[in-house]
């Protein structure tokens, strides 16, 4: 299937939008839609527009303006024949939604709603994309996750809005996301559910392990699964602020305390938290000191959460690892053979995985990371691209196996391993004498 993409409404979209609406709203529907499609229309090119393209055919449109304080959803709907697919549709509800939303936050605008029958399509993608339903009329609502004060302020430090389903999104991996989950994201997201069984919702986490095994894209997915914002800390950027990096470090997170939430990430972190000592003092003392200073003053506020990451655990300050710094030291480790076929069903095309020996290529993925499997699928991807274009093969509708087993076993013959087997026993022994789950 072609890939849909999400683009701003443009004025000959019109026609399209015409289409879509005939769809959503027959002629023999008992009850006519709250918004005529005159008011669509209009809106589409007075407010906020945002349309789904499958081969320059509009198939998903969300219109929405500012009314009373808060976004009205005028109009919300995807073609059915991309909505059932599980890949296409989810994608597209959820792009049209993140992309509308980002248009109207600067507005100053609290809520996101609509009103809409119960047990229409778009009802049903509103809730699974975070809505909530408000009384039996299916009155559906979502809270912003950035208020449009905060917006300056997120800015300033970098900070952006996540896609949804980032975590649907993490293949495979599923003990690493059920630790995740349970760890992390239910007492920080239900917190009076935390609370009557006593847990304390985590502050800080450190995540550890090779390079390449998704750290992270786990961190992005926490944030994205809680709907806050996402703040990366970069080390070698607060070198160029006044002061240093001890003093940049003080001033991004001043500034991320006036945010309401934030998941802050800090990857490569044995930078500025090496270990101290020695005669003279090493010269990065000074920023592990004012690192160590500032987690403990992070601890005290809440809806935030620290989340740090490292190839080099060994590297570590012992003072930054102690407990009441960080509340669990996780490790993420290689794709057993249950996530590397997750990870190969993501980046084979759906056309051509019918005909590939998937558990030929998880047994020879043995012990490469998330990263370099999706090296090797699209290496071959690209290759098989390639060889079509050279013998003028490109027709489409023509060709639906363009990729084997084979094809694939050669681009891992390619592929250099990002974890050496030395790498790979150090984890463990890490595992054993660090981790804190």
């Amino acid at each position: 299937m072609t890939r849909t993409r999400i683009r701003d409404f443009h004025d000959d979209d019109l026609d399209g939008i015409i289409r879509l609406f005939e769809a959503a709203v027959p002629e023999s529907a008992d009850t006519p839609p709250l918004y005529p499609l005159s008011e669509v229309l209009a809106a589409c090119q007075r407010n906020q527009a945002v349309v789904a393209v499958r081969d320059e055919e509009i198939v998903g449109a969300a219109v929405g303006r500012a009314a009373h304080g808060q976004g009205v959803l005028v109009f919300f709907h995807v073609l059915d024949e991309v909505r059932v697919d599980p890949e296409q549709g989810t994608r597209a509800e959820a792009g049209l939604l993140d992309a509308l939303e980002r248009r109207l936050m600067p507005l100053g605008l609290g809520k996101l709603s609509m009103l809409i029958p119960a047990g229409t399509s778009a009802c049903d993608g509103l809730v699974a994309n975070g809505f909530e339903t408000r009384s039996g009329l299916k009155y559906v609502e979502r809270h912003l996750p950035v208020q449009r004060r905060e917006l300056d302020r997120l800015k300033a430090v970098g900070g952006r809005i996540l896609p949804r389903h980032l975590w649907d999104g993490v293949s495979g991996m599923q003990e690493e996301k059920d630790m995740l989950e349970d760890r992390l994201v239910v007492p920080l997201a239900e917190p009076d559910l935390a609370d009557h069984f006593g847990v304390v919702p985590p502050r800080a986490v450190m995540l550890f392990g090779p390079p390449g095994t998704g750290k992270t894209t786990f961190a992005k997915a926490v944030a994205s699964r809680l709907d806050w914002p996402f703040v990366e800390v970069f080390p070698s950027r607060l070198s160029g602020e006044p002061g240093g990096v001890a003093a940049g470090l003080r001033t991004t997170f001043e500034q991320i305390n006036e945010l309401e939430h934030a998941v802050v990430f800090i990857d490569e972190v044995e930078e500025i938290a090496s270990k101290r000592g020695g005669e003279p003092p090493s010269p990065t003392q000074g920023v592990t000191n004012e690192l160590l200073k500032q987690v403990a003053e992070f601890r005290d506020r809440e809806g935030r959460l620290l989340v740090c990451a490292t190839n080099f655990v060994r590297a570590l300050d012992a003072a930054f690892l102690r407990h009441g710094r960080f509340d669990y030291v996780i490790p993420i480790g290689l794709p057993d053979a249950t996530a590397r076929e997750a990870i190969w069903s993501r980046y084979i095309p759906e056309h051509t995985i019918a005909g590939v020996d998937l558990e030929v290529l998880v047994h020879a993925s043995d012990g490469l990371t998330p990263a370099d499997i999706e090296y090797a699928a699209r290496r071959a991807s690209q290759e098989a691209l390639a060889s079509s274009l050279r013998q003028q093969q490109v027709d489409i509708s023509s060709r639906t196996e363009v990729l084997s087993t084979d094809d694939y076993l050669e681009a891992l013959r390619a592929t250099r391993a990002t974890v050496s087997e030395e790498t790979a026993r150090e984890f463990s022994e890490d595992v054993d004498s660090i981790a804190r789950l």
